[in-house]
C-alpha cells in the first residue's frame, strides 16, 4: 500500500510542476489539455480491473468445478457469459477513452 501511495505521491508532483512549463504559450502553439492524460490512465485502469475481474471468475468457476464436478458444464457455460460481459463493458470502456484521446488537444 505504501508503494501505490508513493507511486500515487510521484505522480501528483510531476503533473505539479510540469503545469508552468505548459502554462507559457508561444505563438503558434496550442494548448495542452488533461484529455490525453485523463485517457490514459482510464484505459489502464480499465485493463487493471478487467484483469483482475477475469482472474476472480476463473479461480471462483475452478474451485466450484472442483468442489462439485457433476455441474462443471453449467458453470463452464456461466464463467464464459460473464467473461464475455466483462469484455464486452471493457471494450466499452476502452473506446470511450480512445474517443476522449481523440479531442485531446496540445
Amino acid at each position: 500500500m505504501k508503494v501505490l501511495q508513493l507511486v500515487g505521491l510521484m505522480m501528483v508532483v510531476l503533473l505539479v510542476l510540469a503545469t508552468p512549463a505548459l502554462a507559457q504559450e508561444s505563438p503558434g502553439t496550442a494548448v495542452f489539455s488533461g484529455g490525453s492524460i485523463g485517457a490514459g490512465l482510464g484505459a489502464a485502469l480499465t485493463l487493471v480491473g478487467a484483469g483482475y475481474g477475469l482472474g476472480r471468475i476463473g479461480s471462483a468457476a475452478l474451485e466450484s468445478m472442483a468442489r462439485q464436478p457433476e455441474v462443471a458444464p453449467r458453470i463452464m457455460t456461466a464463467m464464459i457469459i460473464i467473461a464475455a460481459m466483462l469484455e464486452g463493458a471493457t471494450f466499452f470502456s476502452l473506446i470511450v477513452c480512445i474517443l476522449i484521446n481523440g479531442n485531446g488537444k496540445w
